[in-house]
């Protein structure tokens, strides 16, 4: 679902060469679906090349959430493909967002470490305890980078105790919110928006994941952006960052 002032368009190039496409995705845009009559990433990006004159070749080696916007990389042929997929196996990828939460997280900075089950039927993921069949690991990295309205450490140590119920549906107008720099240490299903709702701390616009969130579109406050990674043809290194768009961002 796209808010009334978007529609889907050409996501915006970054870069390209005979091997690899690095773009911006919009909010709101699927990378691949199935659905009839929804255009999605891959079908934007081929159709780009349709009107170079180019062979509508795009292979998808990550992906982003829906309502996420933010850099993805695409591949251009299968052996840039096969390189990429290697990278991204082997950890060697690095994947920097920008979020906003709910709460002031504590410690300033940290690691999370949980494990996660996914349920392909409502399309969630949850955490689950380490040994339940099917789960994975799921790690990542986050540091505040600032927190509005501005309180005192005493202030934000009892602010972050206070973790939204699943009986709240209006965030409390004194709860502060933060901009967040995570990296992704692994790919998991919906990662980010679990474990930062799983540790107390939920995503602002996240529907799926935040009880406080308003019912209606509103764009999630996380974005993809930083992405680096060897070039799959020649193995220079390459790096891509980006600002935010999304309203969500703005207050910061």
């Amino acid at each position: 679902m796209f808010p009334t002032n978007r529609t889907p368009q050409t996501p915006e190039m970054i870069y390209e060469d005979d091997h690899i496409l690095v773009c911006r995705k919009m909010a709101g845009v699927p990378v691949q679906t199935a659905k009839l009559g929804q255009q999605d990433m891959v079908s934007l990006l081929k159709n780009y090349c349709v009107k170079k004159g180019e062979v509508p070749e795009i292979y998808v080696v990550h992906r982003l959430d829906q309502p996420v916007e933010g850099l993805m990389v695409f591949a251009k042929t299968g052996q840039a493909a096969a390189a990429l997929s290697k990278q991204i196996q082997q950890k060697s990828v690095d994947k920097y967002y920008r979020a906003i939460v709910e709460g002031i997280p504590q410690p300033a900075q940290g690691l999370l470490e949980d494990y996660l089950l996914r349920d392909g039927k409502s399309n969630t993921s949850k955490v689950v305890a380490e040994g339940t069949k099917g789960a994975k690991k799921a790690v990542l990295r986050y540091r505040v980078v600032k927190s509005r309205p501005d309180v005192s450490q005493e202030q934000e140590k009892e602010i972050s105790r206070v973790k939204p119920g699943p009986s709240v549906k209006q965030p409390e107008p004194e709860r502060p919110v933060s901009l967040l720099e995570i990296r992704l240490e692994t790919g998991r299903h919906h990662q980010i928006r679990v474990q930062m709702a799983h540790a107390g701390y939920p995503l602002v616009g996240d529907k799926k994941y935040n009880p406080n969130c308003q019912r209606e579109y509103l764009p999630i406050g996380l974005c993809s952006v930083r992405l680096a990674f060897d070039h799959p043809a020649d193995g220079g290194w390459m790096e891509f960052t980006i600002d935010p768009v999304e309203p969500a961002f703005q207050r910061f």
